[in-house]
Order: C-alpha cells, then sequence, then structure tokens
C-alpha cells in the first residue's frame, strides 16, 4: 500500500479512492486465508502507507483488517518500511499507534531488534531489520571527506556487527526468521527503485543469507523472487499492482512452514486489477481511427486500469476523434490515451530501395518520389534535374560545381548512388 493510490478514482457510493479499496479487498483475502489455516503468525514487510502520516480514513481501513487477526488471536510483526517512516528516516509514525495503544499480539519492528514471540505452535525468534537510512547509522561527522562508495563499505561494515549481536544471542534450537525492509544487491528492482532513490543503500545477499536463519522474509521490492534457497531469502512482493512497470507480475503473498534447516514456501497468487498496455501503430493506415477502436476490445479493456498508446502522423490528427475513443473505454477502471507523433524522418525504408538492390539510380528516385505526397508538385522537376546529371559527364560536372567537389575529395568516386544522396 506504500506507494499510494495512483489510477484510481474517487467512488461515489463510498467516498473514498477506488485504489485503496482494491489495496484494502486484496489485503482482505490474505487475512482470509490466514484466519482459514489458520497460522501462527503473520509478518508484514513494511510499507503500510504512502508516507508517514496517512489520511484517518486510511488508518482506519488498514487498522480493520488487522483487527481481525486479532480477534483470531494470531500474532503479527509490522515492519517499518521507507514509506512508514518521517523523511528524516526516524521511527514508524504510521505504526507505532499499535505500540502505543498496545494491541495484543501486535510487534512494531521499527529498530534492528530480536522478538521472542509465542504461537500456538511453539515459540518463534524474529530479527526485525526497518528501512534503514544513512542518517540513521552514521553521523555527519563520520562521512566527511569520504568519497559514495567508501560511505557505502561503512555503512555496511556498521550494519554488519549490529546484526552480529542480534545473531549472537539467538538460541540455535529454535526457529528464526529474519524480517527486513531493504534493498538486496541481487535483486530484481522496479518502481521501488526510484521511490526511495537516495534515502537508502543496497545490501550485500551474503550478509541476509547465512545459517542462522531459518527463513529471510524481505520487504521494499515489488516484484515477487526468491534470491536463495539455502536459507530461503524471498521477497513475496506487493499485493496488488502500483504501476505500468508491474503490468505483467504476478501479485501474491507468501506462506511458510518454517523449521530449523526444512523450510517450505508457498507463492499464493492474489487475483488483483488487471494493468493492460494497448500500443497501436496508425501511421500507416488508411482509416487511423477505426484502427484504434478495434484495438479496444472489450475484454482488454473490461475493469482493468488501461493505457491506450497510438504513434500517428501529424496530418492524421484531425481523422481522429476523441469521443468514440472515451466511449470505447469506459469500461475501464481508469485510462489514459497518449497519442505520439511519428516524425517523418523516421520512417522506415521502401523495401524496394533497400540493400542490394539492382534499380537504377532514376528508378529509385521515382520510386522515392512516389511516397512522397509533399514533392508531387515538384516531381517532374527533380527527375528532369536528375536525369540532367547522370546525362552530365562527371569531371565536367564536378568543374562546374567546386564545393561538393571539394566535400567529396579527389579520390572520392561520383557514382549514381551518390547522385542521389547528393539531391
Amino acid at each position: 500500500m506504500g506507494s499510494g493510490f495512483s489510477h484510481g478514482r474517487v467512488n461515489p457510493e463510498t467516498g473514498l479512492n477506488t485504489r485503496l479499496e482494491d489495496f484494502v479487498a486484496t489485503l482482505g483475502r490474505c487475512i482470509d486465508r490466514a484466519i482459514a489455516e489458520p497460522v501462527d503468525l503473520v509478518l508484514f514487510g513494511g510499507d503500510a502507507f504512502p508516507d508517514a502520516t496517512p489520511p484517518p480514513i486510511v488508518q482506519e481501513v488498514f487498522a480493520t483488517q488487522f483487527r481481525r487477526l486479532v480477534d483470531a488471536q494470531i500474532p503479527t510483526v509490522l515492519l517499518v518500511g521507507n514509506h512508514d517512516q518521517h523523511s528524516q528516516g526516524q521511527g514508524g509514525a504510521s505504526l507505532c499507534i499499535y505500540r502505543t495503544l498496545g494491541v495484543p499480539g501486535f510487534v512494531v519492528g521499527d529498530r534492528l531488534e530480536t522478538h521472542l514471540i509465542s504461537t500456538r505452535n511453539g515459540p518463534i525468534q524474529i530479527i526485525t531489520l526497518p528501512w534503514l537510512t544513512r542518517s540513521t547509522l552514521l553521523t555527519r561527522p563520520e562521512t566527511e571527506g569520504l568519497s559514495m562508495a567508501e560511505v557505502n563499505q561503512l555503512l555496511i561494515d556498521r550494519l554488519r556487527v549490529a546484526l552480529e549481536g542480534e545473531v549472537r544471542r539467538l538460541d540455535p534450537e529454535m526457529p528464526t526468521v529474519l524480517l527486513g525492509h531493504l534493498m538486496a544487491d541481487s535483486a530484481f528492482y522496479g518502481a521501488e527503485r526510484f521511490l526511495a532513490v537516495g534515502k537508502g543503500f543496497t545490501i550485500p545477499l551474503a550478509l541476509l543469507a547465512r545459517p542462522c536463519f531459518d527463513y529471510v522474509a524481505l520487504g521494499h521490492v515489488h516484484r515477487h523472487q526468491v534470491l536463495c534457497h539455502e536459507p530461503p531469502v524471498v521477497y513475496p512482493g506487493s499485493i496488488e499492482r502500483v504501476d505500468f512497470s508491474e503490468e505483467k507480475e504476478d501479485k501474491g503473498f507468501v506462506l511458510v512452514d518454517v523449521e530449523r534447516g526444512a523450510t517450505k514456501l508457498e507463492f499464493c497468487a492474489l487475483p488483483v486489477r488487471a494493468f493492460r498496455t494497448i500500443e497501436v501503430n496508425v501511421s500507416e493506415a488508411e482509416d487511423p481511427q477505426a484502427k484504434l477502436l478495434k484495438s479496444l476490445k472489450p475484454e482488454l479493456v473490461a475493469d482493468a486500469v488501461v493505457r491506450l498508446i497510438y504513434q500517428i502522423r501529424s496530418e492524421q490528427l484531425d481523422e481522429i476523434d476523441n469521443a468514440p475513443l472515451h466511449a470505447a473505454l469506459h469500461m475501464a477502471h481508469s485510462y489514459t490515451i497518449q497519442p505520439e507523433l511519428v516524425s517523418q524522418l523516421a520512417r522506415p525504408r521502401l523495401p524496394e530501395l533497400g540493400v542490394g538492390s539492382s534499380i537504377d539510380p532514376l528508378a529509385a528516385l521515382k520510386t522515392y518520389l512516389a511516397n512522397r505526397e509533399d514533392l508531387q508538385d515538384i516531381q517532374g522537376d527533380l527527375l528532369q534535374a536528375a536525369q540532367s546529371l547522370l546525362d552530365t559527364d562527371e569531371e565536367e560536372w564536378l568543374d562546374e560545381q567546386p564545393a561538393i567537389a571539394s566535400h567529396l575529395g579527389s579520390s572520392q568516386v561520383l557514382d549514381g548512388e551518390t547522385q542521389l544522396r547528393l539531391l
């Protein structure tokens, strides 16, 4: 939920953003599964809200879903992500209310700390590693005069020492999970890299994939991926699509059976809102409007977040009537229309003028002019001038054109292909 609720609209019945409603409904499906199993523990990997001070209505709908876990007596760990923090990177204001209110069974992970949690099937150790910024681990005097690479290395060294301190206090006989909100160096990134640019740092996978951990649960990266199998180091990914960079990604949660040395996991896909890009090139179409409308099939558009991108030439713009396009897209959850002008200079080469063609220069020029409507008025003059050039003795013509001769150089042969380039 942390990246906001773009591509939505206001639901007139509830007054809520429809994408907020999507996130809440999807979170509800996750909790439905947790209660149905029932699971022993729920781990939330951070970024509950778009920022550290979400509107009360957003906090309310979030708390309403998590209240169901309290009622089912399922302990829950809420990790602080970068969106949950103040801009200075200190604390998790949007989640600390759960600690302040003493919500039973809820643990807020806003610092590097080990939590011993009792579940219906026995105790488990959870090390929480919230989103860390440079200012969290280092003071300004420590970084003066250092390069960025040196600062990052100092950060990693500082984190390694702090994490080692937690590891040494672990009970080796008890299952242990590391829950972190971070950017691992071997992960595939998407929009989250740009959302956190300049605020965090990348952590080596080797620092996380340690035998003392039975499972490493990671938040922050939106794409589900398994970085390591022994122990499992996993990004479950976001539970909803955030933007079109995630158009083809499956969304869901991970169900984990944690045992010392024998952890098993299952990715559970969720039925989430579709994002669809419909891209059409109408620059060579006789009827660009008809081609656009034909591409907007109801089964692609219905209930999806749609962006229609079409390439068009400037002289075709008057042939596009936006009203029918809006009508064809009315079934979409939301949509945007993005026309892109195609430059005449970028038009593809004619096949008959391709590399290896044996066409003679004058015929090549005729073919070229036949495809240039803007040169039709002077086509005759151009062909006559070309024929005159072909009939002129090469050396005589160069003597009459000193500027061109100078440009070509004395050793360059002016053949028919070169004459066409000069024209």
